[in-house]
């Protein structure tokens, strides 16, 4: 069994979105490493010679696109943060919310484009593929800016904005209208003192399958919920096989991607963080980048003066 086979089988109750590591957990990834280098000559040596590389991205690779990570001092919409709205409870109760939510979401995202650090991934893949390499993203956000800047081997473990799950009969389907719905056009104003739409059930989105018309929700892995196993399979395979891992943006602090990078360093890969500051996982890592990810990533991420290109 696999490092992360047997992990995750250790933490199956907490294979849920948005649970954060308790100190215990934090204990069972093993010693720490001596401090992480910040040597780039010495990144890019190992990264040269890398067939098989895992980017692990999370909120911080597109903050510098402008896109609300909504967590921390002043991650509101109206008067409500993203926990007390991304949840099942929460869209059983009040679904004309949420969707108002998840509607102004989207529409920000439509203006939004990659940054520095999503273009060097997408072109690092592409590189690399001519060359018999392989570079796979495995993302927590969800705001398809890596499949914008061309991204192709993606992993969206916590869902996609831009796709829609039916309640009733469970079909998914991608979905880019703007609106989404008539009754949400001009919706979803995130000012503390906006009132709810109160949009009637059967006005907000509807699944149109087969004459289906039931209710459609995000299809996105609310907090509490379980992560699509197919897709967990998908990753615990590239952390089996990948000889080089970077963590893009992430604070590395919720399961289950919080163990993925800390779990491959345990089996002697090397493991690069790209992060505005330490998390907690920094000092298992062999190498530290601090500072924007648009800024450290791209000339990480750079033809190697070794690469022979065809």
């Amino acid at each position: 069994m696999c490092l992360f086979q047997s992990a995750a089988r250790r933490l199956l109750p907490q294979l849920r979105c948005g649970l954060k590591a308790s100190s215990s957990k934090k204990q069972k990834f093993g010693l720490e490493m001596a401090r992480p280098s910040s040597n780039m000559a010495d990144f890019r040596e190992v990264f040269a010679k890398a067939k098989h590389i895992t980017i692990i991205t999370g909120a911080g690779v597109s903050a510098e696109s402008g896109v609300p990570t909504f967590r921390g001092a002043g991650g509101f919409w109206r008067k409500w943060q993203a926990q007390e709205l991304a949840t099942p409870g929460a869209f059983a109760r009040n679904p004309s919310r949420v969707w108002e939510f998840y509607h102004y979401r989207r529409e920000v995202m439509l203006s939004k484009h990659p940054n520095p650090a999503h273009i060097a991934i997408a072109e690092c893949e592409k590189r690399l593929s001519k060359q018999g390499r392989s570079v796979v993203v495995i993302t927590q956000n969800i705001d398809e800016l890596h499949r914008k800047a061309g991204t192709k081997q993606l992993l969206e473990i916590h869902g996609s904005l831009f796709k829609t799950r039916c309640t009733s009969c469970g079909n998914v389907a991608a979905n880019y209208k703007s609106p989404i719905c008539p009754a949400l056009a001009g919706k979803g104003a995130p000012d503390p003192d906006t009132e709810d739409a109160a949009i009637p059930v059967e006005d907000l989105p509807q699944c149109e399958e087969d004459g289906c018309n039931g209710l459609l929700r995000p299809h996105v892995v609310w907090f509490g919920e379980a992560l699509d196993p197919g897709v967990l399979t998908a990753v615990e395979k590239e952390l089996d096989i990948c000889d080089l891992c970077l963590v893009v943006g992430t604070s590395s602090v919720v399961y289950p991607a919080a163990m993925f990078a800390p779990q491959v360093s345990a089996r002697g890969v090397p493991v690069a963080e790209f992060n505005m500051e330490p998390t907690p996982a920094t000092n298992r890592f062999r190498f530290h980048f601090p500072g924007p990810c648009g800024t450290t990533l791209p000339p990480a991420l750079a033809r190697h003066e070794t690469e022979i290109i065809s």
